[in-house]
Formats: structure tokens, sequence, C-alpha cells
């Protein structure tokens, strides 16, 4: 049965009362344009972290954007306490610039958000100390919490997985699924440092 007060993002009658003595309003004026509201939040939070971390992987992969590289990149994993820096730098990179590529187009979202997650537990776990920039870990922390928020609430309408059948409709449970993936990789990630 679908319920017309109801949106995909919860109960569009919420605020829709105000002027009208017989309650609630449930035409489609006010769903949609808080559909549209969310949808358009979600997009340039897709956008930005999406940017920011396409941008962090190519440091580490390239050595673009003034970045280290490959070999810089490998030399702090090494000094980090992590066996095979080089293949550490080349998951780390591939991580950041693929999980960033989807979070920017909302292509495989739960996944994409799992691949900037698990990167951003380890970020953590290496740099955790002093909270405020410059060295601490309040920019990493928000990268997390935003892919974690992507992963919860899906890539809104603006992205391509509404046209792939699976992810054509956002399921709590892929990004739990997802949420949980990352947050185990981190983990051994994190336990098989020195």
């Amino acid at each position: 049965m679908d319920f017309p007060n109801r949106s995909r993002y919860g109960d569009s009658s919420y605020g829709s009362s105000y002027g009208s003595p017989h309650g609630p309003s449930y035409g489609p004026p006010y769903a949609s344009s808080a559909g549209t509201g969310v949808s358009l939040g979600l997009l340039l939070l897709r956008l930005m972290l999406g940017l920011i971390m396409m941008g962090h992987g190519t440091q580490k992969l390239f050595g673009w954007f003034d970045g280290p590289g490959l070999d810089g990149t490998a030399k702090f994993f090494t000094l980090s306490g992590y066996p095979a820096g080089k293949a550490m730098a080349v998951v780390a990179g591939l991580s950041e610039t693929l999980g960033g590529a989807g979070l920017f187009l909302g292509l495989l979202t739960p996944l994409a958000a799992a691949a900037v997650l698990g990167t951003m537990i380890n970020a953590l776990g290496v740099t955790w100390g002093a909270f405020f920039l410059p060295q601490g870990v309040e920019f990493t922390l928000l990268i997390a919490v935003g892919a974690t928020a992507l992963a919860l609430t899906g890539p809104g309408d603006y992205a391509v997985d509404r046209f792939l059948p699976v992810l054509r409709t956002n399921r709590l449970a892929y990004g739990v699924a997802a949420i949980a993936l990352a947050v185990v990789a981190g983990a051994v990630f994190l336990l098989i440092r020195d």
C-alpha cells in the first residue's frame, strides 16, 4: 500500500500543515521539494567528498597535486609500521581514488563509502592524537563521518545508482553492510601494523 504523505525520506507532512485549518497537506509540492532538497544536499556532500578523496588518492598513486607518489607514500606506510609499504600505498591510493570517484558519481555508493571509510579508519589509527588541525584528526574524522552518512542515506536522486536496478532505491541493509565491511577491513589493516 502506498501512503501519499510519505516520501522515501520520511513523512512529507512534516511542517506542511502551516496555514491549513484541516491538518497536514498531502499534496505533491511539499513531498517533491523535500525530496529535491535532500537529494541536492546529498549531491553536494558526494561531490565534495568525492573530489577530496580523488585528489588524495591521485597524490598517493601519481604524485599529482604536489603529492608524494607511490614511493613517498610507501615510505610513509613503512615508517608507520605497515608491512609491504608499496602494496599498502597502492591499496590506499586506489581506495581513495576509486572510492572518491564512486561517491562523486553516486556509483555503487555503499561500496564507495566503505572504501573511503576503511581508509579513514586507518588514517585515524595512525594519526590519532590532537583533535584540531594542523596536526589533529578533525578533517579525517569529518571525511569518515561523511562517508558513513552517505552509506546509510544512499546517494540521493542525482546519482548513477538510480539507473542500477539493485541500487535504485536505497536499502539501509546495504549501508550497514558496507560500514561493517569498512570497519572489519580497516581493523585488519591496523592489526597487521608492527
